[in-house]
């Protein structure tokens, strides 16, 4: 797809990218996690349109001190921590600020545990088919350190789904995923928002409310 080609907004995506997904639909197991806040948005389209239940997977980036969008790590539920020691060396990052940044994302991950679960269980992953999904990735690292969090709970098949993504990104990801799906991988890349018309923030009430619409009925379709 041509670089200028950009999506509308994130429930656009989620629609094409669900398009691109048609064959998981109505596979037994079936489970789709997305990462908050924004891959929310994406993810509750790719579940209706595959009649699959929607869940979160939360994760949060390390940031580096000073430069927090640049990612040196990312955090996820189960002890997952991954770090780029290329990225951690060109910033003369110490390990006190790894420490320091790590604890204050698990406080984050903590909330939003507490905010967007509202009491409802974790989802079972074993053996199921679980698609994996963000509005888009730069590093990718937040989706290594989600993949890798659901690996250790053995799925039978795991993809990693997004609209837009580095094509080098979405290979390394391969390492982590039975299958990796990504719509286009604009070169140059510069960001994600860079991709959409209507990059909003996706706040904790958005996250909230699509999570509680994402029901399915006790027949296991859609409302």
């Amino acid at each position: 797809m041509k670089a200028s080609v950009r999506f509308r907004d994130r429930v656009e995506a989620g629609r094409r990218l669900a398009a691109a997904l048609e064959r998981y639909a109505g596979r037994p197991k079936l489970l789709v996690l997305a990462l908050p806040r924004g891959g929310v948005p994406v993810g509750y389209q790719v579940a209706r349109a595959l009649n699959a239940p929607l869940d979160i997977m939360l994760v949060r980036k390390l940031g580096v001190p000073g430069h927090e969008e640049l990612a040196m790590g990312a955090i996820a539920p189960g002890g997952i921590r991954i770090l780029s020691d290329e990225v951690i060396a060109a910033f003369a990052v110490t390990q006190r600020d790894i420490a320091a940044i790590a604890a204050q994302q698990q406080d984050e991950l903590d909330r939003q545990e507490e905010t967007y679960r509202d009491g409802r269980p974790l989802p079972i992953i074993r053996d199921r088919t679980v698609v994996l999904v963000d509005d888009g990735l730069a590093t990718g690292s937040t989706m290594r350190a989600a993949a890798l969090a659901i690996r250790a709970q053995e799925p039978a098949h795991l993809v990693v789904a997004v609209p837009v993504a580095p094509a080098e990104t979405c290979a390394a990801l391969k390492r982590e995923a039975d299958e990796v799906i990504c719509l286009i991988s604009p070169e140059p890349f510069f960001a994600v928002g860079n991709w959409y018309e209507d990059f909003a923030q996706v706040d904790d009430d958005e996250v909230h409310q699509l999570l509680e619409r994402a029901t399915l009925t006790t027949d296991g379709s859609w409302r």
